[in-house]
């Protein structure tokens, strides 16, 4: 049986293009809430690199124990990326959850649309998933922010704005869109939205 206060505490699941700033926001919001806003830490079946920690920076699993985990239904989301898996698990989501804490997600499009699916039939997330996409004025303002990084040569760049392109089609399914003006605009948008959505619970 879950506590009241476990009962009241929200998913957000934040989308957006390379270049959005989604990753800041996130640090941002846990850095300004981190006795309530915790993140769910994926899985992986990639070897930790030096200093990382099993069940802070991953959750780390061999591939063939992490193919076993998703034949018996434990990921909510996963992806198979250069040869190596990544995923979300059910039981993770569940601790947190049962621990009271609000959980953010910085995950890429599939990844929103499985927990939205899982959201339909699994009761730990009804009422409480909210996908939220950041979106760039233009293609012009995502361009001038990737160059500006400084870390993608020209190639990457363009992939980078191909994948742009599909992920903005999508954009009008996800329950809050934020438009994307400066860092610090955005982030008193974000922290706004998980204000307001805290009053709503």
């Amino acid at each position: 049986m879950q506590s009241a206060a476990a009962q009241k505490n929200l998913v957000l699941i934040i989308c957006g293009p390379a270049g959005s700033g989604k990753t800041t926001l996130c640090d941002h919001l846990r850095e300004e809430f981190p006795s309530t806003v915790s993140r769910l830490v994926t899985t992986t079946s990639r070897a930790p690199r030096p200093g990382e920690i099993d069940g802070v920076d991953y959750h780390f699993l061999s591939s063939g124990v992490f193919e076993e985990r998703i034949n018996e239904g434990a990921f909510i989301e996963w992806a198979k990326v250069h040869s190596r898996f990544y995923g979300s698990q059910k039981h993770h989501l569940e601790e947190l959850l049962q621990n009271g804490s609000d959980i953010l997600l910085n995950i890429d499009v599939q990844g929103a649309e499985a927990f939205y699916r899982e959201s339909l039939s699994n009761p730990i997330l009804t009422g409480r998933l909210h996908r939220i996409f950041i979106k760039p004025l233009s293609m012009e303002q995502l361009v001038d922010r990737l160059r500006g990084r400084g870390a993608d040569d020209d190639k990457e760049i363009k992939r980078r704005l191909r994948s742009a392109e599909a992920e903005l089609k999508v954009a009008d399914q996800f329950d809050h869109i934020i438009i994307s003006g400066s860092k610090e605009e955005d982030y008193c948008a974000l922290k706004s939205l998980y204000l307001r959505l805290k009053k709503t619970v």
